[in-house]
């Protein structure tokens, strides 16, 4: 009786040690961690907060159908702080320490070239949602955003249109990093291939967080007295807002004028008063203003997901074309798990080739079998006075990507894997 007594008591103890053994059937085993990586502080908070929201909505709305392989998705979020440096640090420590399967996240490519370093030594997996300048192609990133093709090239082929007024001349003004430089070193290609002489193109940078845009804008209207002008923007970030500022405190109207920006959508319009920017620009894949039953669904998901959040503002919240990219790659990525049956990063880039669904833009969009780029419509939108755009040209179908522009000399043979 003594004996049996003792057993009992060390029972407890017998199956404590057991499971501390065993592999753990709790809450982190039953779950998929999936990284956030977006800056939620500094210069670049303003553009990438709502790409951080727009990813946790459709992980819960994924993990409301019942998730991944069975396994909900357990969000890791950081923030980079607009640091670019600390991406790198962060996305290892996501990969590395927090051991994610997939990195949803980066918005400049400065950000992007940083995490590459680490996601190519980990095998990580990165989904990057916002349109860049191109001439890469890596194994361990999915391209949601658009390439050059995408984007840039078609809102300048638009500008020297009849449509888009017949610019002759072209002021290429950027935030001084990797995107702006090298999208404007296609651009100028491009031109020169239509003809235009150096002396009709100037390009002009200024650093990130940039506040004074009184003598830019000066120099714009002194450029433009040259001939017909057009301003291919590539600011980046919290510039946006001074800038367009400046704009319309110095009277420069889109009939003059007309400004097309890259990086400029509804959530950067939403901190001015858009008014005296009637008629300028944006190029992109998608539009908040797009008429159809899954941008409906669409808008209605994130405003209520703003609301029941308690975001900032969520009364007035917007969508914008990185967060379909984001919304987009997240379902997608889903997609290729379930085919692969596995969250390895092999099995899930093996899978990921031809996975498509319908998307907010009105299109389905495709992941292309070889170049990690989705096929994508181009949109040219005037901005109207409650910041949203007025579509006024757009592409009948989707465009395939090509990351390696053909302005560029030597690129011929490398638009795939």
């Amino acid at each position: 009786m003594l004996r049996n007594t003792r057993s009992v008591r060390w029972l407890p103890a017998a199956l404590g040690l057991l499971a501390a053994l065993l592999p753990s059937s709790g809450h982190a085993a039953g779950t998929i961690k999936v990284g956030v990586l977006h800056s939620l502080s500094g210069t670049m908070a303003i553009s990438e907060t709502a790409l951080k929201d727009v990813a946790l909505m459709t992980i819960e709305e994924i993990n409301a159908s019942g998730g991944v392989l069975g396994k909900k998705l357990e969000p890791v979020v950081v923030d980079p702080a607009s640091n670019w440096p600390l991406f790198a640090e962060k996305a290892r420590q996501l990969v590395a320490q927090d051991k994610v399967a997939v990195v949803f996240g980066c918005w400049t490519s400065v950000s992007r070239k940083s995490v590459l370093p680490v996601f190519k030594e980990l095998n990580g997996l990165l989904f990057y949602p916002v349109q860049y300048e191109g001439e890469e192609l890596e194994k361990n990133v999915f391209y949601t955003g658009a390439a050059p093709n995408q984007q840039a090239i078609p809102a300048v082929e638009y500008l020297m249109g009849e449509e888009g007024g017949g610019a002759k001349r072209f002021f290429l003004l950027g935030t001084d990093y990797v995107y702006p430089r090298t999208t404007n070193k296609i651009l100028r290609a491009f031109l020169h291939s239509k003809g235009v002489s150096d002396a009709d193109i100037a390009e002009v940078y200024t650093p990130f967080g940039h506040g004074d845009y009184q003598t830019i804008v000066a120099d714009i209207k002194k450029f433009a007295q040259g001939g017909r002008t057009a301003v291919i923007s590539t600011i980046n970030g919290d510039s946006n807002v001074p800038f367009y500022k400046e704009l319309g405190n110095a009277g420069l109207k889109a009939t003059d004028v007309p400004v097309v920006a890259f990086s400029v959508g509804e959530e950067e319009l939403r901190g001015i008063d858009a008014r005296p920017l009637v008629g300028h620009l944006a190029a992109w894949n998608y539009f908040m203003s797009v008429k159809n039953p899954a941008n409906d669904a669409f808008i209605k998901k994130y405003r209520a997901y703003a609301k029941k959040k308690h975001l900032a503002n969520a009364e007035r919240v917007v969508t914008n074309d990185p967060m379909e990219a984001t919304y987009v790659g997240i379902h997608l990525w889903k997609q290729a798990v379930e085919k692969a049956k596995s969250t390895d990063t092999d099995k899930v880039i093996a899978a990921m080739g031809g996975q498509a669904m319908p998307a907010p833009s009105g299109f389905e969009l495709q992941m292309d079998a070889t170049n990690h780029h989705l096929h994508k419509p181009v949109f040219i939108g005037e901005i109207r006075p409650d910041g949203q755009f007025n579509v006024v040209w757009k592409t009948k179908a989707p465009i395939r990507a090509q990351p390696w522009s053909p302005f560029v000399p030597g690129n011929e043979a490398k638009q795939s894997m």
